[in-house]
């Protein structure tokens, strides 16, 4: 049960964090979209200054002219540190003119914390020195004295980074802060604040937490005091190691300081150093560099000497995983280009094989379309010699009757002693079966063209064709039908039509006069005529 109990609790954490995890990098793009708006923010500053100097000549009197500098003073000490000491020294003249020792004091108080910002220490502690905390004559100004004191000896610890120092000024730095929990309301949020922090290094975490928090929940977004508890929830936070927890006010102490233009920006210095060691360098790289302008632009030797440390680790990195990725990205181009070469290889190849596909595929249809035009001659062929094989044999065997009829009719006149008789009909001429013969042929031959006479005829002058009656043919037009079918021997054509080879001739000569062609293109011409029906 404890095991299962501990596994739960395990997936729990392991959920939140990851809820965490994606909070912080949605956070972090809303950051990244702030900083790169920053100029804005900066022109909206320094138009709120340039309304309050406007201001100055409006005032009536010393005393209302030192408070409309405290009001200038307030937005210069974290945007311009020499402006605002310069405003804080008219300050201490305005004082001294009015003669309120009260005003003096909180002045040069201002001075020391601006010295203290900008990394002026000794012009700093010496105006902590000629001031003595006790005898200052209310509350207030002690406490500003402490604050001061604490602010003075956190940015030495920073500025020095020496652990020979460190531990002796970290004590007086408590001292400091117990005289100012002495001085405060203990029912005060500053009072509450101090506590925390004392209650963190005393290791009590979760409590110093529940105070910051609640103080926290108090404050109005996009205002400094929103992001001095955001951050000091952060450092509360880095201490009980709750990573996650820690970067997610960085982040918010960040974005409010920069919409401030606060160019004493601690907590986008401390996110960058966080993110470098998280690695992700890039935006380490860019926050880094932004504080390292708000240093300049605020004129802090402290802070730019701080920055110094941490800035050309961080760059180091970045340019060193620059070059990697460029290295990187010139082995991609390399392999890409030789990609880019056997693809360029592999369509030329494909493009070659196409093309012998595509004249293979051209000399296939025009083998198809050969043997398609000799597969229709030779079905032509087939069915003319079907046709004509059964139209002679059918006359062969009319013939043999008639030869038998013949016979059996000589035979009967020699028995009967009819050798007259006999001799005249031997003597009669075969006009008749010739006629036959012709008028049958000429039919089997139209029955499979019939359209060879209409096409025959354009092959002639217009004036030269033949009007011939229906399944008739002439002379000369068997001769051409027995060309068509394909008997082109002229002795073979002139037994047929029984007459002699001059005749036939002189007959294709006169019909290739009557043509429009050229009479050795005739011939070949009349073989290509009519279709089978």
């Amino acid at each position: 049960m404890k095991h299962i109990l501990c596994f739960i609790l395990f997936m729990i954490s392991s959920v939140l964090q990851l809820c965490a995890h994606n909070e912080n990098d949605s956070l972090l793009k809303v950051l990244d979209k702030v900083i790169s708006e920053r100029l804005i923010y900066t022109e909206k500053k320094k138009a709120t200054i340039e309304e309050l100097k406007s201001k100055k000549n409006e005032q009536s009197t010393l005393d209302d002219l030192y408070h409309l500098n405290i009001e200038i003073i307030h937005q210069y000490e974290t945007f311009v540190c020499d402006s605002a000491e310069r405003y804080i020294h008219e300050n201490i003249g305005l004082a001294e003119k009015i003669g309120n020792p009260e005003y003096l004091l909180e002045s040069k108080l201002k001075l020391a914390f601006v010295y203290c910002l900008s990394g002026l220490f000794v012009q700093a502690n010496d105006i902590l020195k000629s001031i003595h905390c006790a005898s200052l004559p209310n509350s207030g100004l002690k406490s500003l004295y402490c604050w001061n004191c604490i602010r003075y000896y956190e940015n030495i610890i920073k500025y020095t980074d020496d652990v020979r120092f460190s531990s002796e000024y970290a004590l007086l730095k408590e001292a400091y802060r117990d005289t100012v929990m002495s001085v405060l309301n203990n029912q005060s949020d500053e009072y509450q604040k101090e506590r925390a922090v004392k209650l963190q290094y005393d290791g009590k975490l979760n409590e110093a937490l529940r105070i910051l928090s609640n103080i926290y929940d108090k404050q109005k977004p996009e205002t400094h005091g929103y992001a001095m508890m955001a951050m000091g929830l952060a450092r509360a936070y880095k201490l009980s190691e709750k990573t996650e927890e820690e970067e997610k006010f960085l982040i918010l102490a960040a974005m409010a300081d920069t919409k401030l233009a606060v160019k004493e920006n601690e907590a986008l210095l401390t996110l960058a150093v966080n993110l470098y060691h998280k690695g992700d360098v890039d935006r380490a790289y860019n926050y880094i560099k932004v504080a390292l302008d708000d240093a300049i632009f605020y004129n802090s030797r402290f802070k730019n000497t701080v920055i110094a440390r941490i800035h050309p680790i961080i760059e180091n990195t970045y340019l060193y995983r620059l070059e990697q990725q460029k290295q990187n990205l010139r082995l991609y181009i390399l392999l890409i280009s030789l990609f880019v070469v056997a693809l360029a290889i592999t369509l030329f190849f494909a493009i070659k094989q196409t093309r012998r596909v595509s004249r293979a595929k051209k000399n296939l249809n025009v083998m198809n379309e050969k043997l398609v035009l000799l597969n229709k001659s030779l079905d032509e062929a087939n069915l003319i010699k079907e046709k004509y094989v059964g139209y002679f044999m059918n006359q062969c065997a009319v013939y043999i009757n008639k030869l038998d009829e013949y016979r059996k009719n000589v035979n009967r006149k020699i028995k009967t002693g009819q050798v007259d008789e006999l001799y005249k009909s031997s003597s009669r001429p075969f006009e008749r079966e010739l006629e036959e013969l012709y008028t049958n042929f000429d039919k089997a031959f139209l029955k499979l063209y019939p359209n060879f006479v209409e096409e025959f005829n354009s092959l002639l002058k217009p004036e030269e064709q033949y009007r011939l009656d229906k399944d008739q043919l002439n002379t000369e037009l068997r001769i051409f039908a027995l060309i068509r079918l394909g008997i082109t021997d002229v002795g073979q054509i002139s037994m047929f039509l029984h007459y002699s080879v001059q005749t036939i001739y002189n007959y294709k000569s006169k019909v290739k006069r009557m043509s429009i062609l050229d009479s050795n293109l005739f011939e070949e011409e009349v073989k290509k005529l009519g279709s089978l029906s």
